[in-house]
This record gives structure tokens, sequence and C-alpha cells, in this order.
């Protein structure tokens, strides 16, 4: 009599299910990676507002420093600036297109062009007794 037995077929079956738990590994970190890996969205740039005190310097035909408050509505600045010479406190007004800043100090005569990056300004100045550059940064 002749028995036949049965073999199991336990290693394949481990075999298997290692290959399967592998692939179910790597595609999980497949998908991972792929999430991780959108672009992150761009920070907005930081922006200082134009309202407030400013303080700075100016130097051409006259030289000193100055202290500048406006408040800004619109694009447009209102607001007084305190120069050294010509020596006073005067009002000013002006307008603000994207970075390109233009005002003037009507009481002292003088109107200002220039640009605004940040924190920081600058540009030229012209009078009746001649002309130079500023600059200024926020307070």
């Amino acid at each position: 009599m002749h028995v036949h037995l049965r073999r199991r077929r336990i290693p394949s079956a481990i075999s298997v299910l290692w290959v399967a738990a592998l692939l179910a590994i790597c595609c999980s970190g497949t998908a991972i990676a792929a999430v991780s890996s959108k672009p992150k969205p761009k920070p907005k740039p930081h922006h200082v507002p134009l309202g407030g005190s400013w303080s700075g310097q100016y130097s051409g035909a006259f030289s000193g420093t100055f202290t500048l408050t406006w408040k800004l509505s619109k694009g447009i600045l209102k607001g007084s600036i305190t120069l050294t010479k010509p020596s006073g406190t005067y009002t000013v007004g002006g307008s603000v297109h994207g970075s390109t800043i233009n005002f003037g100090a009507v009481g002292a005569g003088a109107t200002y062009k220039g640009s605004v990056s940040g924190s920081s300004m600058s540009g030229t100045y012209q009078t009746p007794q001649g002309d130079g550059t500023w600059s200024a940064h926020k307070s």
C-alpha cells in the first residue's frame, strides 16, 4: 500500500505574504513621497505699512535730518515732516503707486521722489535753491 502524503506549502505561503508586505510598504512610501514632494506655497512678502513715523537724512543743497509722520489711505499720504534745515515742521502730502513714492513739503518748498522697499525708502528732492538726495527708515 502506498500512502500519498500531501506536502504542505507553508514556506511558499510565507514568501507570498512577505512579498505582499514589502509591496504594501513600498507603495505607501511612494504615496507619502508623492504627497510630501508637492511644492510648498511661497510665503507672502513682508509688508511694512507706510503710515507711522520715519526717520531720515538728506544731503545736497540742504543737509540734515528729518522725522516724517503720516497716514496712508488709498494711496494718498498726509502728515507732517520736521526738518533740521530749513528748521521747522511742515505739512506734507503725496502718493504711493507700487514701490514709487512722491511727496512734497509745501511750506518748505521741497518735492521728494523715490522708492520704498520694506522698512526703508530713498530718493531725490528738489527745491528752488537746489537738489539733493534723501533716505529714511521706519521708526
